[in-house]
C-alpha cells in the first residue's frame, strides 16, 4: 500500500514513477489486499489497463491457491 501511495505522489509531482512490474510483484507476494485498498484510497491506477487485469488475475490465483490449500 505504501508503494502505491508513493507512486501516486510521484505522479502528481511529475517525478519518476514506480514501475508497474514492481507494484504487481508486491501484490503477487501477498500485497493484493493492500493494493486494492490503496487503489481506492489514493484513486490510483483504477482505470489503467492491463494493470487492473493483471491485479485481478493475481487476486484470483491467490484465492484459488488459498482454497486449494484449505481443502
Amino acid at each position: 500500500m505504501l508503494r502505491f501511495g508513493q507512486d501516486k505522489q510521484r505522479a502528481v509531482k511529475g517525478a519518476r514513477r514506480i514501475p508497474e512490474r514492481e507494484l504487481l510483484g508486491l501484490a503477487l507476494i501477498g500485497g493484493t489486499p493492500g493494493a486494492f485498498l490503496a487503489r481506492t484510497l489514493f484513486r490510483h491506477k483504477t482505470r489503467k489497463q492491463p494493470f487492473t487485469g493483471w491485479l485481478w488475475a493475481i487476486a484470483v490465483a491467490q484465492a484459488g491457491a488459498l482454497i486449494a490449500w484449505l481443502a
